[in-house]
C-alpha cells in the first residue's frame, strides 16, 4: 500500500493576516506557518492506514524552500519520503498548481510505482479554493470523493464516507483513487522527540516542475475593516454590583 499526501504551507490559524500595500500578496513579515488543518488530518489518516496495511507514506508539497519545514514535520509523524516542488514563493493559481502537482506525481510514479491512494485536504486553509485535488485526480484519470470523514479498505476497493445531514454517503472506488479529507476525521498525533530527530535524516527529494499559468487571475486582496471591541471593568469587588444593575437597566433587562 503506497499512499501520497499533498499538503500546503499556510499561515498559522488565528494569526492576524495583513496585506501588502499593493494588495497583491499577504504580508508574511510577522507570520508563523503550518500545514493546512485538513491536510494534517489527511497525513494522520495516511499514517494510520500505512500502520495497519504495512504501507508507506510519501508527502509532497508545492511551495517555497521554507516549506521544507512542513515536510520535515510530516516525516516526524510517520512519512517515510518527502518531496518538494519548489516555487519562487508567489502564490500560484489552482490550474497551474494542479498541473505542476500532476506532473510531479507522474514523475514519482514512473520512478517508484503507482500510489494506491492520493490524499488531499478538503480545501486549503488560506485560499479555500476546493479545486486542486479535484483537478489533479481528473488529470490522472482517478476517481475522487471530497469531504471524506471515513476510509475503509476492502481488498482493491476504497470505501469513503462523506458526512451529510442525518448520516453518511458511502462511495466505493477501485484503487488507485484520490480522496479529499475533511478535518475531524481523526485527531492528528504530535511528533515525539525521537520522530523529530529521525525526520532530519529523511532524504528530501526535489522535483523541478513548472506549468503554464491558468485562466484565473488574482486582481487584488481585500482586507476587511477590523472591528475593535472594548472591555470595561466595572469593579473588582462588591462595589461593582451597583454598576452592573445600572447596565442591566440601561439595556432593558431590568425595569
Amino acid at each position: 500500500m503506497r499512499i501520497l499526501v499533498c499538503v500546503k504551507r499556510v499561515p498559522a490559524p488565528g494569526a492576524k493576516i495583513n496585506v501588502t500595500d499593493d494588495g497583491q500578496a499577504v504580508d508574511t513579515s510577522n507570520l508563523g506557518f503550518t500545514t493546512s488543518p485538513h491536510e494534517e488530518c489527511a497525513l494522520e489518516e495516511a499514517v494510520q492506514i500505512a500502520e495497519r496495511e504495512a504501507g508507506t507514506v510519501t508527502v509532497l508539497t508545492l511551495g517555497p524552500a521554507e516549506a521544507v519545514e512542513q515536510l520535515r514535520y510530516a516525516a516526524s509523524v510517520g512519512a517515510g519520503e518527502i518531496i518538494l516542488v519548489p516555487t519562487d514563493g508567489r502564490s500560484w493559481d489552482p490550474q497551474r498548481t494542479a498541473a505542476a502537482i500532476t506532473e510531479a506525481i507522474q514523475t514519482s510514479e514512473v520512478e517508484n510505482g503507482t500510489y494506491d491512494l492520493i490524499l488531499f485536504g478538503n480545501e486549503s486553509a488560506d485560499s479555500g479554493g476546493f479545486q486542486v485535488g479535484i483537478r489533479v485526480s481528473h488529470a490522472l484519470g482517478r476517481p475522487m470523493v471530497n469531504g471524506v470523514k471515513g476510509i475503509d479498505l476492502e481488498g482493491d476497493t476504497v470505501v469513503a464516507r462523506r458526512e451529510v445531514d442525518g448520516g453518511f454517503e458511502i462511495y466505493r472506488m477501485p484503487r488507485p483513487a484520490a480522496l479529499g479529507i475533511k478535518e475531524g476525521i481523526n485527531l492528528p498525533r504530535y511528533p515525539t522527540m525521537r520522530g523529530r530527530l529521525a525526520s532530519k535524516k529523511v532524504e528530501l527529494n526535489q522535483l523541478d516542475v513548472d506549468a503554464e499559468t491558468g485562466a484565473q487571475v488574482q486582481v487584488k486582496l481585500h482586507q476587511p475593516t477590523e472591528n475593535i471591541s472594548e472591555t470595561v471593568i466595572l469593579g473588582t469587588d462588591e462595589t461593582a454590583a451597583a454598576a452592573v444593575v445600572d447596565i442591566l437597566e440601561e439595556i432593558g433587562v431590568l425595569s
